[in-house]
C-alpha cells in the first residue's frame, strides 16, 4: 500500500470512531429529551392531582395553605422542567448537527480513497500499455 492509502485507512478509522462516539452523544441526547418529558408530565400530573376542588365537608385553612404551598412548588417545579426539555432538546439539535458533519466528514474521506484506488488502477493500467509487447513463440506442427 503506498504511504497515502494507509494515511487514508487510518484517518477512515479515526473518522469512524468519531462518527460512533458521535451517535451515541444523539442516542444519550434523545434519552435525556425523553427522560425531561417524562418528567415533565409526572409533575403535571401531580399538580392536577393538588388541583383544589370543592369538598363536602370542611376543611382545616392549614390544609389549604400546605396544598396551595405544594401546587405553588409544583408550578415552580414544571417551569424548570419546561426549561430543562427546552436545553435538552437544543442538545439533541447539537447532537444531530454533530453527526451530520461526522457523517460528512465520513464519508470525504471514502471518497478520497475511492479516488486514490482508482488512481492506482490507472497507474497500472498506464504500466501496462508501456510495456514491450512480448514476441509471440511460433511452433511449427510437430
Amino acid at each position: 500500500m503506498p504511504r497515502t492509502a494507509k494515511t487514508l485507512e487510518r484517518l477512515l478509522r479515526v473518522r469512524t470512531l468519531q462518527l460512533d462516539q458521535v451517535r451515541a452523544a444523539e442516542v444519550n441526547a434523545r434519552a435525556k429529551v425523553d427522560q425531561e418529558e417524562t418528567l415533565r408530565e409526572r409533575i403535571a400530573a401531580l399538580a392536577a392531582n393538588v388541583a383544589p376542588v370543592a369538598a363536602p365537608a370542611p376543611t382545616f385553612a392549614t390544609s389549604l395553605i400546605a396544598a396551595a404551598h405544594y401546587r405553588d412548588r409544583l408550578h415552580q417545579s414544571a417551569h424548570a422542567a419546561e426549561r430543562r426539555v427546552v436545553v435538552a432538546r437544543q442538545g439533541l439539535e447539537n447532537a444531530r448537527a454533530a453527526t451530520r458533519e461526522a457523517h460528512r466528514d465520513q464519508s470525504a474521506i471514502e471518497k478520497l480513497i475511492e479516488r486514490e484506488d482508482t488512481r492506482a488502477v490507472l497507474k497500472a493500467l498506464r504500466e501496462l500499455e508501456t510495456l514491450p509487447a512480448s514476441p509471440r513463440k511460433r511452433h511449427d506442427i510437430c
